[in-house]
């Protein structure tokens, strides 16, 4: 791509530099633990699912089985394998037999750890052919219909109940949307355990299930089947199941999944050597599936001031997407997020606005961008705020962002009805469709207030990271660098669920993804 911004290539390879020491130093940490999420994840990869006489997902039941010995740190693989060799029975009725108290895995002890391992892989390798396949599928669909070159329009539907968000979300693709997010229960990421079955019963969102994913998977595919489009379908592995979700996801052919490295630890309050484990999982299983991560650096904005902190945004970025490449994950697959959040009152907020994106375009040029749109400045003044998403759409469209979330005008009421997510996508298709060759056409005036401005947030970053490389990242997030939140190590939820691996611990996923 033509670079407009005369930025300083060697400052952004110096800042990437210092953000792959950053992350490779976690790396070692992530390396030598487990958690509880991983080994259910593992479970579920096996086979395992369900729920017992009490409601229970049979994967917590399996994990929490081995876990009450203290026996997890040579993972849950080994425990099953054993029990699959020693009775014969699939991973499937080893999790009903436990959960009906006739089984306890400790027992299984390996006569020969190869063996084991060899009957690991061999059952692991069902769910490895299935996920393969769906990308197949999604790689079909789109060889048949062709795909998008300007930005994906991606709208939300949370209503509570999969069937009413079905409605919606086929509504929204007939309108002309391309990604359908499907936002999740409040709190949903806070539970350390997956729901089970179809749900209609969520708050401010519908629950992340297997079942919701097939069942809007399916009605997606059916409606992009009449339109001759392929319509993507979006959902969110954080929180305390991050790598579950994401397995589920990519069994159930999701195209897009929220998967930050550190918005977690800042925003719900995970403990840090939770959700640092636990993303790396995830982003292998995403990788593999051919899954494209969305980033959450738009919320550092929400919390602190989008002119101030911008900085943070990109060190954050820059961090990201090395935990991502140590994962598996291809550059294309990085929908590094930022947002459109200035002070809309501010002196050339929006010349701002569009030196962030365009300054976040040129270091990530490979990357599928996710770009957020005005949130915490909409009020109830619909008509400004319709304005506010008109320049938000102008910014993508200007820089070349790719997966634009659209602003809604009545973003700051409720949520949006039908009838105003059309009006948002009719706004984001007029300014796209009007302005379509208008990046090609400009440039940047040599030493201007958007270069300066790009100048000065890249060097910013780099000293940043290089004082988190010096620090380390979790003193650094102690020390609420990002987004002025601090967390400590020794807090937050699910620290208990983190588990040091024996030197005999193996995943057989790690070997077979990556």
């Amino acid at each position: 791509m033509k670079h407009k911004l005369n930025l300083d290539f060697e400052i952004v390879n110096k800042a990437r530099n210092c953000a792959k020491n950053i992350s490779m130093d976690v790396q070692r940490f992530i390396d030598s633990h487990t958690t509880v999420s991983v080994e259910r994840t593992i479970c579920r990869l096996m086979g395992i699912d369900g729920i017992d006489k009490n409601g229970v997902p049979l994967p917590n039941v399996v994990v929490n089985n081995v876990n009450k010995g203290n026996y997890l740190s040579r993972g849950i693989a080994y425990y099953i394998s054993n029990a699959v060799i020693s009775t014969g029975l699939s991973p499937q009725k080893i999790a009903e037999e436990v959960s009906k108290n006739r089984m306890d895995l400790t027992q299984f002890k390996s006569t020969d750890d190869f063996e084991t391992i060899q009957k690991s892989v061999d059952i692991s390798r069902k769910s490895v052919e299935k996920i393969k396949g769906n990308r197949q599928k999604r790689k079909n669909f789109i060889s048949e219909y062709g795909d998008k070159d300007g930005p994906y329009l991606y709208v939300i539907v949370a209503t509570g109940n999969i069937y009413e968000d079905i409605t919606q979300a086929v509504a929204a693709a007939k309108q002309g949307a391309d990604i359908i997010a499907v936002i999740r229960t409040t709190g949903q990421s806070l539970l350390d355990y997956v729901p089970y079955g179809a749900t209609t019963e969520g708050f401010g969102g519908t629950y992340a299930t297997q079942e919701n994913f097939r069942l809007m998977r399916k009605a997606l595919d059916d409606v992009g089947i009449e339109l001759k489009r392929y319509i993507r379908l979006c959902n969110y592995c954080s929180g305390l199941c991050m790598p579950e979700i994401a397995a589920l996801g990519a069994l159930e052919r999701l195209d897009v999944m929220l998967n930050d490295a550190l918005y977690g630890i800042l925003f719900r309050d995970i403990n840090m050597r939770r959700t640092l484990v636990d993303q790396y999982f995830s982003r292998v299983i995403n990788g593999f599936a051919g899954i494209i991560i969305n980033t959450g650096e738009d919320n550092y904005l929400t919390t602190s001031d989008a002119f101030e902190e911008a900085h943070t945004v990109l060190a954050s970025q820059f961090i990201n997407e090395q935990f991502a490449l140590m994962a598996g994950l291809k550059e294309e697959q990085m929908g590094l997020g930022h947002a459109f959040e200035m002070n809309p009152d501010m002196e050339n907020a929006f010349v701002y606005e569009l030196a962030q994106a365009q300054m976040t375009r040129e270091i990530f040029s490979k990357a599928p961008l996710k770009y957020m749109p005005p949130t915490k400045y909409m009020t109830g003044n619909i008509f400004k705020g319709h304005v506010q998403d008109a320049l938000f759409n102008m910014v993508t469209i200007m820089t070349g962002q790719k997966i634009h979330l659209l602003g809604m005008l009545t973003e700051a009421i409720h949520t949006p009805f039908m009838s105003d997510r059309a009006l948002s996508i009719e706004n984001a298709s007029y300014v796209f469709n009007s302005m379509k060759s208008l990046r090609d056409e400009i440039e940047f005036k040599d030493g201007g207030i958007i270069q300066k401005r790009a100048e000065f947030v890249l060097r910013k970053a780099f000293e940043l990271l290089q004082n988190i490389e010096e620090d380390g990242l979790f003193n650094t997030i102690e020390k609420g660098a990002f987004a002025r939140v601090k967390r400590s190590r020794e807090k937050g939820k699910g620290l208990d669920g983190v588990i040091a691996k024996d030197e005999s611990y193996f995943n057989p996923f790690i070997e077979l993804m990556l």
